[in-house]
């Protein structure tokens, strides 16, 4: 992994096994910003669907993170009968890529590398990726898009950053270490 270009880096991995994982992830990210979160602010929870671009990203990437999210949402904005935001859509789209930029720093989990200074590095991109999508793309694509109330949506941004960096931390932290100890586990085996 450490011999690819930034580009091949950054668009990750892609293949059937990526296909389908970044469908269920979507799937899932949808089904779960709906209905595993706590809500916070209007049309705002602390949602357990931050924790699917934290595990594609681990596995396939930053674009294939960023899909699932921005795909996620849209399917969230359908089963919750709010119809479509694309502000927001795009928003979860931006801090996939960010959450998911691990091979950018030299985290390769599927060969078992996840060291503190990647935690760093993630924690750093965390907080970097959420600011700059629900901070600024979020109220930029409102204005564009929707016309919204620009105050509502800037609390409802800084809301959803600090709950998704929590989210994605606390939680997302020990489940990429747990994937890297697992893949790096595998890949010690020796013949006898």
């Amino acid at each position: 992994m450490e011999n690819k270009s930034f580009l091949q880096k950054l668009l990750g991995t892609w293949n059937t096994m990526t296909i389908v994982t970044v469908g269920v992830g979507a799937a899932l990210f949808g089904v779960l910003m709906n209905y595993g979160g706590i809500p916070i602010f209007t049309n705002t929870s602390l949602t357990t669907a931050m924790i699917v671009p934290v595990v594609v990203g681990a596995m396939y990437g930053p674009v294939p993170a960023a899909v699932a999210c921005g795909v996620g949402n849209v399917i969230a904005d359908l089963i919750g009968g709010w119809g479509l935001y694309p502000a927001w859509s795009i928003a979860n789209a931006v801090a996939g890529l960010f959450v998911g930029a691990l091979p950018l720093y030299g985290a390769y989990i599927t060969d078992g590398k996840f060291e503190i200074k990647h935690m760093i590095w993630y924690l750093v991109c965390l907080i970097v990726g959420n600011a700059l999508a629900f901070g600024l793309v979020a109220q930029v694509f409102t204005v564009i898009f929707e016309g919204g109330d620009l105050n509502v949506s800037l609390i409802q941004g800084l809301y959803a950053s600090v709950g998704n960096i929590l989210i994605e931390a606390v939680v997302g932290i020990p489940v990429i270490k747990l994937l890297a100890n697992r893949y790096a586990s595998r890949s010690n085996l020796t013949e006898e």
